[in-house]
């Protein structure tokens, strides 16, 4: 759609995949958007039932039904957002794209540019490959101009966005050794998605505490590929991802190695003091997942224990918010030049 359209209107939007965990977030945050106007929200499965019905904590809030996808009119939307699992959003941007409907995807269909690298971590043939140059990886706090005019939006992983918030502020400076970046990465069940699986059922996630996909995990070449992008040189890069017994929330632990004397708490705070959404604490503390639940913030604290020349960041955020539908929001409200936190000022929940 046109700006001059936009005048003094609220955004049409439309959700494709309204069910997920990611999907119900979303209409959470945009339901009480200032200048959204929710407009479609689909699912082939429970098309013609009211939202409402299967979140009840909408109820009031949004009064849509879903919508079968074939059916919904997405054409008419500002800006469509894709709550769906891998794969979906790629077969159909290019039509969106061309009828001027910005997009905006939290899947991972365009966030690998190399799409060989895609291909292999995903299984399957992409569908658009001439769309992956074009998407603006959207992480606001590294590419924030591009994501302002941009038409197509990569919203980054939640592992990726906790873990590229840490090692920023040390690869801007050029203070590490880049062949040696660890992250050490805890995530809550939600970060599956709602599906009906047994590693993340009640009496298999409770009680209990595992690393996974070692070998490779689907975030690594994402990861790897921000980092090089970053420090502007290929990167040497450590991930192992865990599962928690939490419903929300991931905690990163980074390790990096310092190749000059760096005042690092000066640094990071330099680094992220226009940021609202990162938020640097006192030298000498520990974050916690609960302090950004249900919150777009991440939290980071930077150590430097035994003032040894390792680095220890540590890095929170809400896998949901920060790591999806709350920086997905984010990259709206730049898109449309909207103050950036509209919609988004919600006090973490505690306990």
């Amino acid at each position: 759609m046109s700006d001059e359209k936009l005048t003094n209107k609220k955004l049409k939007v439309g959700i494709v995949g309204g069910t997920g965990y990611t999907g119900v977030e979303l209409l959470r945050l945009l339901s009480i958007h200032p200048n959204v106007a929710l407009t479609a929200i689909t699912s082939r499965g429970e098309a013609g039932l009211p939202v409402a019905d299967m979140f009840p904590s909408l109820r009031g809030y949004v009064d849509l039904v879903f919508t079968d996808p074939a059916k919904a009119n997405l054409s008419e939307c500002d800006v469509v957002f894709f709550a769906t699992p891998n794969g979906i959003a790629m077969q159909q941007t290019r039509e969106l794209l061309s009828k001027g409907v910005r997009v905006i995807d939290l899947a991972a269909d365009f966030r690998i540019k190399d799409i060989p690298t895609w291909e292999k971590w995903y299984a399957m043939k992409h569908a658009c490959p001439e769309l992956v140059a074009q998407a603006v990886y959207g992480l606001p706090e590294m590419n924030r101009a591009a994501i302002k005019t941009a038409q197509l939006v990569a919203n980054p992983g939640c592992y990726p966005t906790a873990v590229q918030l840490g090692f920023m502020p040390l690869l801007n400076a050029g203070v590490v050794d880049t062949g040696y970046l660890i992250a050490d990465a805890k995530s809550g069940v939600s970060g599956a998605g709602r599906k009906a699986e047994v590693h993340s059922l009640f009496a298999e996630s409770s009680d209990n505490f595992k690393a996974y996909g070692v070998a490779g995990h689907r975030h690594l070449p994402e990861i790897s590929q921000g980092l090089t992008n970053i420090a502007n040189v290929k990167v040497g890069f450590t991930f192992v991802p865990h599962l928690t017994p939490l419903i929300r929330g991931i905690h990163a632990t980074l390790y990096a190695k310092l190749t000059k004397p760096t005042d690092l708490q000066a640094l990071f705070e330099d680094c992220y003091a226009n940021e609202r959404f990162v938020d640097v604490l006192p030298k000498g503390t520990h974050p916690e997942t609960r302090s950004v639940r249900g919150s777009n913030i991440c939290r980071i604290a930077v150590h430097q224990p035994q003032d040894s020349d390792i680095v220890v960041i540590l890095s929170v955020i809400d896998n949901l918010v920060k790591g999806a539908a709350g920086q997905a929001v984010q990259n709206m409200n730049i898109m449309f030049d909207l103050a950036e936190n509209t919609g988004l000022e919600v006090v973490p929940l505690l306990p």
